[in-house]
């Protein structure tokens, strides 16, 4: 490269990024043709190459972002990191790894302009850790705070994993004495997050679903539709494929078939996410099945994705969410559509996925079955943005009603006075006392008597372990359906070859077992029983 620029110059060239790219990409050319190892062997892993990879439907987004680079990883530790990224590259989604790579370039990047040698992460000490945390935060000082934690959490899980694996370049003292819980800076409270949470202001919205139908490219018209009717992400919804995507379930109550939407949740893991949508809703799907079916071929569309794109160098893959997103803002251009400044909307598609979640909660859906139908990972991650506008929410109080000690007979339907004399009924009081007094939150299975202000650590599956989590027999049905509903996700986990999602809702399944048992046997199970009163 050096020898090209003193060409250039010699010959009186401008230079320009023109001539730079071309050498690039002739060198970038010849080496990937001829160098015949594993991908994983080389020192640039691009996601086309990894078998395995968890990239979105559109691919790895951004060229800047389709490889992960270790040539600016120390060639001492090189290896090491390779050997770590192995090990991560098909269980983590490609985003997270590429971000990994970051905080350890970052890392190394620090102790070696700081006059650290081959063989310090070794040697490591709590001093050489303090001196990076001290680095870090004035370095990073006044950023994202949630961003900023990673550049310490990301670090403490790679040593953690190589000390673990008993890699030859591990630190020889204890990770968790060289990096301490408290040294990660606090990631921003649910309530900032809530406030940066982007709903679209009902005139706006009324506007774009009145003139949704003169989108300039109508293929797009489709999957606007989809995600407002879903609030699943734009990823989720260009990921749905044909052969799949719509399911006809028999109801028997309503002794007629539902509709449902059907599709894999890469970001959480789910293999299968199934919705219920309305008939309509319905109707259009089954018409853009009709026409992908007629437009598809193997060679372009292998993977039978509902919304492809069928020529050009895209050739293969789903529609391009940008131009979604382009076509939209050229409609609110067109429409002349403005926020109350006066300004253009600034419309974003994640948008769309937030207003939906405050719809369902404003509709009187329960924040577990939100959570199912946007496949969120756990309760916390919909609460973040599941609120309600000021006028529902006076509704809601105004129709707040006294505790009643009455509880209804299952078999009669009928309201039966509780007894408080009798063990039953001391119990049944003191948890509806405990229930309404600490403002506590229904969650699967059961109520959460966490106190509202500390913050919740656990995901929904890890509810059941959780010191707060209260249950009783009224939730029976709900852990036999569940339960039900696991082993089936085990079974397409299983079919699907995705190993490390079986064994997990295997655990999750021998929970739901257990506490089933003991909730069958002792009527109500609350692990701080009477001790949550005083709280109160």
């Amino acid at each position: 490269m050096n020898k090209w620029k003193l060409y250039l110059i010699n010959n009186e060239i401008k230079l320009d990024s023109r001539y730079y790219n071309f050498l690039s990409s002739m060198l970038d050319f010849i080496k990937d043709f001829y160098d015949d190892r594993e991908e994983t062997e080389k020192d640039i892993w691009y996601s086309k190459n990894i078998k395995g990879a968890k990239l979105p439907a559109s691919g790895s987004g951004h060229g800047n972002y389709n490889a992960v680079n270790f040539t600016t990883i120390p060639l001492y530790y090189r290896e090491t990191v390779k050997r770590y990224f192995r090990t991560i590259i098909t269980k983590k989604s490609w985003m997270t790894c590429y971000n990994t790579l970051k905080y350890l370039n970052y890392f190394f990047k620090y102790l070696y302009s700081h006059k650290y040698q081959d063989g310090c992460i070794e040697n490591l000490n709590r001093n050489d850790i303090e001196k990076y945390l001290y680095y870090v935060s004035n370095d990073r000082k006044g950023k994202n705070k949630t961003e900023n934690s990673k550049y310490i959490s990301f670090i403490r899980t790679f040593l953690e994993y190589i000390q673990m694996a008993q890699y030859d370049k591990a630190p020889k003292k204890e990770v968790s004495s060289l990096i301490f819980q408290d040294d990660i800076p606090k990631r921003e409270l649910n309530k900032d997050e809530v406030k940066k949470a982007k709903f679209i202001p009902e005139p706006i919205l009324k506007q774009l679903d009145n003139n949704i139908m003169n989108l300039d490219r109508s293929q797009f018209i489709p999957i606007y539709i989809l995600l407002r009717e879903t609030g699943w992400r734009g990823t989720d919804i260009l990921n749905l494929r044909y052969d799949n995507c719509l399911e006809s379930i028999w109801n028997n109550k309503e002794e007629k078939y539902n509709y449902y939407l059907c599709g894999e949740i890469t970001k959480t893991g789910i293999a299968q996410l199934k919705i219920p949508i309305r008939n309509k809703v319905a109707e259009m799907i089954q018409k853009s099945i009709d026409k992908a079916k007629e437009l598809s071929t193997e060679e372009n569309n292998p993977k039978k994705y509902l919304f492809n794109t069928y020529d050009g160098k895209m050739k293969g893959k789903p529609l391009a969410k940008q131009s979604l997103l382009n076509t939209i803002k050229r409609l609110i251009v067109q429409k002349d559509i403005r926020d109350a400044n006066g300004e253009l909307y600034h419309f974003r598609l994640h948008s769309l996925r937030h207003t939906r979640a405050k719809e369902y909660v404003e509709q009187g859906m329960g924040i577990s079955v939100i959570q199912q139908i946007l496949g969120h990972q756990s309760l916390q991650m919909t609460v973040h943005y599941a609120t309600v506008s000021e006028n529902v929410l006076y509704e809601k109080w105004r129709n707040t009603e006294d505790l009643e000690l009455f509880k209804v007979d299952t078999t009669t339907n009928e309201l039966i006075e509780v007894d408080i004399s009798s063990t039953e009924g001391k119990n049944l009081i003191r948890y509806e006392y405990v229930k309404k007094n600490l403002d506590a939150v229904r969650v699967p299975f059961g109520v959460c008597f966490k106190a509202s202000k500390l913050p919740c650590k656990q995901q929904m599956n890890h509810c059941l372990t959780c010191a707060s989590f209260c249950t009783t027999v009224e939730n029976i049905p709900e852990y036999e359906e569940e339960i039900e509903k696991v082993k089936q996700q085990i079974e397409i986990s299983n079919r699907c070859g995705r190993e490390l999602w079986a064994e997990k809702n295997k655990q999750y399944l021998n929970i739901l077992e257990k506490t089933l048992e003991r909730v069958k046997e002792h009527k109500l199970v609350h692990k701080n029983g009477k001790s949550r009163e005083d709280i109160v």
